[in-house]
């Protein structure tokens, strides 16, 4: 296992608040992060705090019991990428739901550069939509 795996499953395996800490010392300050089209906060957020803002906040504020367990982790140099599951509740419809992602990651010098995120959006419009 290389250094920048390391890095990045430092970011998932540990508790909420243990990940967090990890990530935000993981970022490089450029740091762009993009989230799937399809995907509640679809696009591109550039650095920490809008990283935290548009991505992280919503997560914690909008959904119970939101997590995204990862099952395997592949590194082909300074990229990794994380393969696994995301659950949830979300808070507005209570509507739960399981769905599939990938994260791809790039790094340079130990920080994280870029993150893309892939996931099975429909799974996740699903519990946005009100039951009925």
């Amino acid at each position: 296992m290389g250094a920048s795996l390391e890095i990045i499953r430092a970011t998932y395996e540990g508790s909420s608040e243990e990940n967090g800490r990890n990530l935000l010392a993981a970022l490089a300050p450029e740091a762009e992060w993009t989230e799937a089209e399809g995907f509640p906060y679809a696009g591109t957020y550039v650095g920490a705090a809008a990283i935290i803002a548009g991505v992280f906040q919503r997560l914690g504020s909008e959904w119970t019991g939101y997590r995204a367990d990862v099952h395997s982790f592949m590194e082909d140099g300074d990229r990794v990428a994380a393969f696994g599951t995301y659950s949830g509740t979300y808070k507005a419809t209570g509507q739960s739901m399981r769905a599939a992602f990938a994260h791809l990651y790039v790094l340079r010098d130990g920080k994280i550069l870029r993150m893309t995120q892939y996931v099975d959006t429909a799974m996740v419009r699903e519990a946005l939509a009100p039951a009925g």
